[in-house]
């Protein structure tokens, strides 16, 4: 059993809500609604679309943030940097309070597998981990070309759940949730399910066209990624019409490869600056 780091909430809680589709979408409205039954809200989310920004951490510029007023006439605040920019905000002092949680989403479109290295949803999460913030990330699985009304109440009623057993519960060190809603009626969602990381196969091309002075530019795009529906994935919890619960820790270190990389002949030569190509021996001096 892990080291609890994030221990049980008790008393009032104060529960950062953040997005990475922008402030005034609706998701983000549904979970800040849901949310205000578990404590205060404060809203700071990013002042436009961020999906598929990833990790990101402003340094080169100033950051920004302004007042908004949401549908339901609720204060929010919109920033001009990143997802885990707002959750670094936030954390570091922008606001007076100290966050008991942090909540991001809910996202048009589910996070599965590897998504959730591009997902500004989730790195918004595990920005909030880092800080020493729970975390928790959450989106619904919106197919590909829908028109429509959205309806969020699902996704955001199964965000409520999983935001209680954080706070009645507690997480593991550095481990943040990611929930990933099935697209279909509170109905005939058929429960939760934890759920490992699956996978999806993208189908992503280089679209190369020419502007009006003859230069090239290029669109990365192509077809949505299908998912693998195994057994005991969040492709395949969905898929079998269960929420996905993900247990995503920060620590990236593959150890299985550890040993077979101890194998490997490190030691063949002497380390020596004499060794090193010219130009960085150059920069050495």
């Amino acid at each position: 059993m892990g080291i609890i780091l994030f221990r049980k909430i008790l008393g009032m809680k104060n529960i950062l809500v953040t997005n990475d589709d922008g402030v005034l979408a609706p998701g983000l409205l549904a979970l800040a609604q849901e949310m205000r039954h578990l404590g205060k809200v404060t809203i700071l989310a990013p002042d436009r679309n961020w999906s598929g920004g990833g990790h990101v951490k402003t340094l080169d510029r100033a950051l920004r943030v302004r007042e908004f007023h949401l549908e339901d006439g609720s204060q929010a605040f919109g920033s001009d940097g990143a997802p885990s920019d707002c959750v670094a905000l936030a954390t570091l002092g922008y606001f007076k309070e100290k966050f008991d949680l942090v909540v991001s989403g809910i996202n048009v479109g589910a996070n599965l597998g590897h998504d959730v290295t591009y997902s500004g949803t989730v790195t918004a999460a595990m920005e909030a981990v880092i800080a020493g913030v729970p975390g928790v990330a959450v989106s619904l699985e919106v197919p590909e070309g829908f028109v429509g009304t959205v309806d969020f109440q699902p996704a955001a009623y199964a965000a409520r759940i999983a935001v209680q057993n954080v706070i009645a519960n507690g997480l593991p060190a550095e481990t943040l949730l990611n929930v990933n809603v099935p697209f279909l009626k509170a109905e005939e969602i058929r429960g939760f399910r934890i759920t490992r990381q699956g996978l999806r196969v993208y189908h992503s091309r280089l679209d190369e066209r020419v502007d009006p002075r003859g230069r090239p530019y290029y669109w990365i795009g192509g077809d949505a990624p299908t998912g693998v529906p195994e057994s005991g994935s969040d492709v395949g919890a969905l898929a079998d019409g269960y929420v996905s619960v993900t247990p995503i820790q920060l620590d990236l270190t593959a150890y299985r490869a550890i040993s077979d990389l101890n194998t490997w002949n490190w030691q063949s030569q002497p380390f020596e600056l004499s060794l090193l190509a010219p130009s960085v021996v150059a920069a050495e001096k």
